[in-house]
């Protein structure tokens, strides 16, 4: 028996359902126009936020101090010693509108290393605290600012100042080292300036410009393969390795003379030694076995230093 096959259904979709019809065809439009019109924006927006982030976010805040003094302290001397060298660091710092930062070095985990290598991780963390100051001026405990009238900022880091200041040419490490100071360097290039003394790099005075290179300077000193190293002269001897060995940090090194940053106490002999006038003096070898201590080598210029200042003659 055959069957009839069922009818052949035709589909008559009505014309507004249609995909070529002009109302969805218009739609479609409206969308894609719509969608450019968002991408404009959000670009627009995007471009905007990046030439405001260049103009703005490095911009320091009103208040910002141009110079931090940094001095880490640890338990060996008396309160009232430690209280001098506070006072001395604030006065100076009040007068040219910087800053003071004084951490104790048991804020750091030296994991039993010399405490002298507290300067490394007491940078890190001025920097920190104070994100937009431009230079950081680290001081050790056993030395006093004896010219106060010298702004940091103009007294040696002004750009063409430095320039003229700068030592070229110049063994890194006196008398003789074969790696010397690069002899074309400006000074708005510099981010690390130091002075040397009779034995080698004298960093008990430094100072450090804010930026990424200095984060590095500073993370590379600290690594844990100098400090385990046993240098003779502890984070003294890694700091002229480093200097040494590595391009990158003698790219941004200026040294220069001593006296400017970093002059010793009047035991001292050579061009190091102290004059009146000189910015710093620095005790290097109080505390030592047969020497005096530090607070009897630094009674002298702190007396000296306090009648200077109670008698206005720092302007």
């Amino acid at each position: 028996m055959q069957f009839a096959l069922p009818p052949r259904k035709f589909s008559h979709p009505s014309f507004s359902e249609s995909k070529f019809s002009p109302s969805s065809s218009l739609r479609r439009r409206r969308l894609q126009s719509g969608a450019i019109l968002a991408c404009a924006a959000i670009t627009v927006l995007f471009l905007l936020t990046r030439i405001y982030s260049f103009i703005f976010t490095d911009r320091p805040p009103a208040g910002t101090p141009k110079v931090v003094v940094v001095t880490a302290f640890d338990a060996v001397h008396t309160p009232v010693y430690t209280e001098k060298i506070k006072e001395n660091r604030r006065d100076y710092a009040s007068r040219h509108g910087y800053a003071t930062f004084f951490p104790k070095v048991t804020d750091y985990d030296l994991s039993g290393h010399p405490s002298s290598w507290a300067k490394v991780p007491a940078m890190r963390h001025a920097m920190t605290k104070f994100p937009y100051t431009t230079y950081f001026f680290y001081l050790d405990q056993n030395a006093l600012i004896m010219n106060p009238s010298l702004a940091l900022d103009d007294h040696i880091m002004s750009p063409k100042r430095l320039e003229s200041l700068m030592l070229r040419d110049t063994p890194v490490v006196l008398p003789d080292s074969v790696i010397k100071t690069f002899s074309h360097l400006k000074g708005d290039r510099i981010d690390l300036v130091l002075a040397q003394d009779n034995s080698g790099i004298a960093q008990g005075s430094f100072v450090l410009r804010r930026g990424e290179w200095a984060k590095y300077f500073l993370d590379s000193w600290f690594d844990p393969l100098y400090r385990n190293y046993n240098f003779q002269k502890n984070e003294g001897h890694a700091l002229e390795h480093i200097v040494q060995w590595h391009a990158t940090i003698l790219a941004k090194l200026a040294l220069v003379p001593q006296r400017l940053l970093n002059s010793y106490n009047a035991d001292a002999s050579g061009a190091g030694a102290y004059k009146p006038g000189d910015f710093v003096i620095n005790f290097p070898n109080c505390d030592m076995d047969g020497g005096k201590s530090c607070e009897e080598e630094l009674e002298p210029y702190f007396i000296e230093w306090r009648t200077q200042k109670a008698q206005h003659k720092y302007t």
